[in-house]
């Protein structure tokens, strides 16, 4: 057999599929044996999501008139007013490296890739540089304990690659997640393929016994391939041998997730149907990879999720809501009454596809009787504020959930100017990563919060 033959990718590509493990009481050894490592007050794990819009929002229509406890949910927010009691409104919290500095455009790119990393992007369509997010470095630490180390979902049916938004890679645009500097955490956007991904192939009652034999496949190819690069190994020169080592870096990585899934044992196997398209509605569409984001934490497949509901500069229209022109062009309102209203219909819009999912949380129970959504902690905002002046202080955010009890909810806090990665760090220390001291400009953990 030869090297040519075990092409990496292709490789890891057939042997990567993983299965999903359930949370519930009736299946309590995985969850307790997690326990210790991440646990909330009432020594239940936190799960923890990161939900981006596009383009900034209103701020007359999104900041609440009130003080911190007493205070008036504005037009855009108005869809979260029976879960008031379960977010904080979080005000001025700031990205400044997503600001253009020497750079000049391309406030869109720095908006999606800045957002989790706090870190300036290098501006280059070919050159990457970016920074780890921090879903990645709570993945690192905590991923072990669940089946998926984190799970990365989109909204994007097509990408494009080489130069986007003003001479940055389209890499930066597309994705939100990084795991290092130059390599991004592509989203899933296909419905099937995260179900499938998340509890196997087949129907329900197929699904367990299809994991099964996946995975003694998945464990007869690793031996073989095994094998083989050992008998190959003897008949290579030095050079060719470095060739292999690296390959079989791959392939290490490849076992150890064979045997994290060997570990678990087979997959859950819900009781509905696997989706097998993308629905027409794009606000099915949105609605049903909340409802697999759902899904993947009640069943404690991960804990750990980003969620791009669309990239930062798209241009989709809403002729179902009365807008037809697209939202990038109308995010460039100049202060044209009728251009913002409709703005604040699309922003009002996609705060409903969140309402929708928190409140579908909270009427999830949890392992320890609690909701979901008491178990968790939901950031959703943008990486823009002003999407009219692309500005980057005073970031629309929404914090949702108890955090098991460490969050303070039913408020609209004003952080007055705190860099967005001081919140990073204090909910990295609250899921069991305590000895993360520095992320991205962070000054330190955010308080009052």
């Amino acid at each position: 057999m030869s090297l040519k033959l075990m092409h990496r990718r292709n490789f890891v590509r057939g042997l990567g599929a993983a299965l999903a493990l359930p949370g519930f009481a009736s299946r309590p050894a995985p969850a307790r044996a997690a326990l210790t490592a991440a646990p909330t007050p009432t020594g239940v794990p936190l799960r923890t999501a990161f939900i981006y819009f596009p383009n900034g929002a209103i701020p007359s229509r999104w900041w609440p008139e009130g003080d911190e406890t007493n205070f008036n949910l504005p037009p855009t927010l108005a869809p979260l007013e029976s879960l008031r009691s379960q977010i904080q409104i979080l005000q001025g919290l700031d990205q400044n490296n997503a600001t253009p500095g020497d750079d000049g455009g391309g406030d869109h790119a720095r908006g999606n890739s800045v957002f989790l990393t706090g870190v300036r992007i290098k501006k280059s369509a070919t050159q990457l540089r970016a920074g780890i997010s921090i879903d990645q470095v709570m993945a690192k630490q905590l991923g072990h304990l669940t089946r998926f180390p984190s799970l990365e979902l989109g909204c994007e049916n097509s990408r494009r690659s080489g130069e986007c938004d003003s001479g940055y890679s389209c890499a930066y645009q597309y994705n939100v997640s990084w795991q290092s500097s130059a390599t991004p955490m592509p989203a899933e956007s296909h419905p099937r393929l995260v179900f499938e991904r998340l509890f196997g192939t087949g129907a329900h009652g197929e699904r367990a016994a299809n994991s099964i034999q996946r995975m003694k496949e998945r464990r007869s190819v690793l031996d073989f391939v095994m094998n083989e690069t050992h008998r190959l190994r003897g008949k290579l020169d030095g050079s060719d041998k470095d060739k292999l080592d690296q390959y079989l870096t791959g392939v290490r990585d490849v076992e150890t997730r064979i045997e994290k899934s060997e570990r678990f044992g087979p997959n859950v196997d819900p009781m509905q149907p696997t989706p097998q398209s993308v629905p027409e509605s794009h606000g099915d569409y949105i609605d049903l990879m909340l409802d697999l984001l759902l899904l993947a934490f009640e069943t404690d497949s991960t804990r750990i999720a980003t969620f791009a509901m669309a990239y930062d500069g798209n241009n989709r229209s809403f002729a179902a809501i009365g807008t037809s022109e697209g939202h990038h062009d109308l995010s460039h309102h100049q202060n044209d009454p009728e251009r913002m209203q409709k703005v604040a219909t699309i922003d009002k819009w996609y705060v409903q596809r969140l309402a929708r999912f928190l409140d579908r949380m909270q009427s999830t129970k949890d392992v320890d009787g609690q909701s979901l959504l008491h178990n968790a902690r939901v950031l959703y905002g943008s990486g823009n504020a002003d999407g009219n002046r692309h500005t980057h202080s005073n970031l629309p955010l929404v914090l949702a959930g108890a955090g098991g009890g460490q969050l303070k909810t039913g408020r609209f806090v004003k952080h007055g100017g705190k860099p967005l990665s001081n919140l990073f760090l204090t909910l990295a220390h609250q899921a069991g990563v305590p000895q993360l001291n520095a992320f991205g400009d962070a000054t330190g953990p955010l308080t009052n919060v």
